[in-house]
């Protein structure tokens, strides 16, 4: 069946997606899942009535949430990924010489979509170093004993119900299982239209942390302006590279990617004036 979709994000502000073609949806223990065939963004997977990921943007998104981090970091073997359940943080991970990836992801049936639906995205589970823990990220990083060299908290937004990704408490436990020089790098919203997510996102991560910033990138189907994607670690220095040194990592490790580049990564830590103002 034929029919348009509309994003449910804001109630004052309205994307529609006109002669999408509905492939699949259920109702999980935890949300409402939906994926769609589009004219424009190829296949999209949407949660309770909002966009996560299509084909033809996801690029922006997943490779400006890992590649960032995984260069600065330059040696990282264990990454811990809280949420990513469509694989497209796997895919991009695996692009460096990593040894381990845990994902915990609380709702298996996203999982199961992306194997099904985004290929593209999914194929990379089927890596050896990857495990799945299905269930509350939020208790795998407060309960667990292992450590990594970088997590990435690729979850739904500040506001609602993945607030409480984005809480003082979540962000100590994410500093106790964090190796020296660890990276971590949060989904952070679309400041311009969640600026109250971004300002307590940046205070509480300050408590845990002493080198505190963000990142933007510009991903079509997140309206609003630009995404902020958090960064915090105890290392300051992994924000210093210069770009021969970023391209020399880039090179040596022959990384395909369409939207990072030594540049771009340089240039998302420059924060427009708007997004500064936040930071308080």
């Amino acid at each position: 069946m034929v029919t348009r979709f509309v994003e449910a994000l804001y109630d004052d502000w309205m994307q529609a997606f006109e002669g999408v073609r509905l492939l699949h949806a259920e109702t999980t223990p935890f949300q409402k899942l939906e994926v769609f065939e589009t004219a424009r963004f190829g296949t999209m997977m949407a949660l309770d009535g909002v966009v996560q990921t299509t084909t033809a943007d996801e690029f922006v998104y997943h490779e400006m949430i890992v590649h960032p981090a995984m260069v600065a970091h330059g040696a990282a073997k264990s990454v811990l990924i809280v949420g990513g359940g469509d694989g497209g943080c796997l895919r991009e991970l695996l692009k460096h010489p990593v040894e381990r990836i845990v994902m915990a992801e609380i709702d298996a049936a996203v999982v199961e979509a992306s194997k099904r639906f985004l290929p593209s995205l999914s194929a990379a589970f089927d890596d050896p170093r990857v495990a799945v823990e299905i269930g509350d990220g939020l208790a795998y990083v407060r309960d667990t004993a292992e450590r990594f060299d970088v997590i990435i908290v690729d979850s739904t937004d500040p506001e609602g119900p993945g607030e409480a990704l984005f809480t003082e408490a979540f962000y100590a436990d994410c500093a106790r299982i964090l190796n020296p020089r660890g990276v971590v790098v949060t989904q952070s919203g679309v400041p311009f239209r969640q600026p109250r997510g971004l300002t307590l996102s940046y205070r509480r991560l300050a408590s845990a942390f002493s080198d505190v910033t963000f990142s933007v990138c510009a991903v079509p189907t997140y309206v609003g302006g630009l995404m902020a994607l958090g960064w915090a670690s105890n290392d300051a220095s992994l924000r210093r590279l210069g770009v021969e040194s970023i391209r020399t990592i880039v090179q040596s490790r022959g990384l395909a990617t369409r939207y990072y580049t030594p540049e771009v990564h340089l240039a998302a830590f420059a924060l427009p004036g708007y997004i500064q103002e936040l930071l308080v």
